[in-house]
């Protein structure tokens, strides 16, 4: 049974940009800058020095802790290892291959028994040596999330709702390979022992819905369930209401209503792993907007440049506003296209300054309360603003700040055009540093 979860919004999709969009594969750069940060925890060391050769495939980054590796996207020579931009605005340590074009790659590490027969430690080492983390865009360490759900979840999901307008990075995977997705949650349904597992997306992906349709009968245990085009319906607590009825507490995860969330990539990437020993070493990639001049999705490889992808998609129009990695709503804007596609790269937006609301100007807080009917996670916009404005560290604990998946959804709606995502992150941090 299908469930509406609390508020939400219904924003302008603009997917018909894309969406019918075969993916090509994006050229092939010249040069690549392999960021060691990828993912959520502590970043790689670098395990290469300038001047070593590298072939594609081979680990350049490892480190201890909450820490996956990262891998050399072309075969070439180390030239720099040196702070470099990232999609997250950050200068992040980083290694620099030029690319000699060869494609020479390492030997992939092909299982020794069938993957059916492959042990949990097994399968988690495999994915985390491939470098495996949330390609939805949180880039938490997929062999982590998928070990603190052992035993504790009977609900395993595939998450290709992909909510954000403009998006068509996972409807683009579901239309091309659906295969590799229901393969990858095959192999962590077994590894987690969930009962249930269910890819969800939304109804706007008609093409792709047909296409795992069509070949679901291989996979027998599998389901798929179609749910209402929503925003922010890919939020994992969101999903998990609207497929199970569950509500996940505040500050708890999803493990603690026995559910378990990946993104489609994510199982595709599981699959490359665990079956052909593939790590990540590229993705799908949506460049699209109305200033880029033919939006397509892209197979590109990692540590490829924003501006080369935008150059690929025929470059930017002359009245180019913006561009961000990732959606209009949580996305991240970038001072400098040479950021390079990372693990968490599902799209590059290029707004136009028709999308820029020039001339709205923010006015004070009228105190309407539409952003309280559409936060998703039943928070008080109104107030948790109110009191990050005063500093009180006291009051947006007790709101639940932390709580906030910065949706967009209160901002969206709000008529006084007040910038509310951007003082609750600012809320976010001053409680972090207040209770260190």
């Amino acid at each position: 049974m299908k469930r509406l979860f609390f508020g939400g919004i219904h924003p302008s999709y603009r997917k018909e940009l894309s969406a019918k969009a075969t993916p090509s594969v994006a050229v092939i750069p010249k040069q690549v800058v392999i960021p060691m940060q990828q993912h959520i925890g502590i970043p790689c060391t670098p395990l290469v020095k300038v001047g070593d050769k590298v072939l594609r495939g081979q680990k350049i980054g490892d480190g201890e802790g909450l820490c996956v590796p990262v891998h050399a996207s072309v075969s070439g020579t180390v030239t720099a290892v040196e702070p470099r931009p990232h999609p997250s605005g950050r200068m992040v340590m980083a290694v620099v291959i030029d690319n000699d074009f060869r494609d020479t790659t390492i030997p992939a590490r092909t299982p020794d028994v069938p993957t059916d027969q492959m042990d949990a430690d097994t399968v988690l080492s495999r994915i985390r040596e491939a470098g495996i983390v949330g390609m939805g865009g949180a880039a938490f360490p997929g062999n982590v999330k998928a070990l603190s759900a052992m035993g504790k979840v009977d609900t395993l999901i595939a998450n290709a709702c992909e909510c954000e307008p403009y998006i068509t990075a996972d409807d683009t995977l579901l239309r091309t390979n659906p295969e590799q997705v229901l393969r990858g949650m095959t192999i962590l349904r077994r590894v987690l022992g969930a009962t249930r597992t269910v890819l969800a997306v939304e109804d706007n992906k008609q093409e792709a819905i047909s296409k795992v349709n069509g070949i679901l009968p291989d996979y027998p245990g599998i389901e798929i369930s179609v749910l209402p085009t929503r925003y922010p319906q890919g939020a994992e607590k969101q999903l998990i209401q609207a497929l199970t009825g569950r509500q996940v507490p505040p500050g708890g995860l999803p493990s603690a209503v026995g559910c378990a969330v990946f993104n489609a990539a994510t199982f595709a990437a599981v699959y490359k792993a665990v079956f052909l020993g593939e790590p990540v070493t590229r993705r799908i990639v949506t460049v699209t907007g109305e200033a880029v001049k033919q939006p397509k999705n892209m197979i590109a490889r990692m540590g490829t440049s924003f501006a080369e992808l935008v150059e690929a998609a025929g470059g930017l129009t002359d009245d180019v506003w913006k561009v961000l990695s990732g959606g209009p709503m949580m996305g991240v804007a970038q001072v400098d296209l040479e950021a390079p596609v990372v693990k968490g790269t599902n799209a590059i937006l290029c707004l136009s300054n028709a999308q820029n609301g020039e001339g709205r100007r923010s006015i004070p807080c009228i105190r309407c309360g539409k952003c309280v009917g559409v936060c998703p996670m039943r928070l008080q916009p109104l107030n948790l603003y109110r009191y990050e404005q005063a500093g009180d560290l006291e009051a947006l604990d007790r709101l639940h700040l932390t709580d906030c998946i910065e949706c967009g959804c209160c901002a969206y709606t709000c008529p006084s055009k007040l910038p509310l995502v951007e003082h609750f992150r600012l809320g976010k941090r001053a409680l972090k540093e207040g209770k260190k």
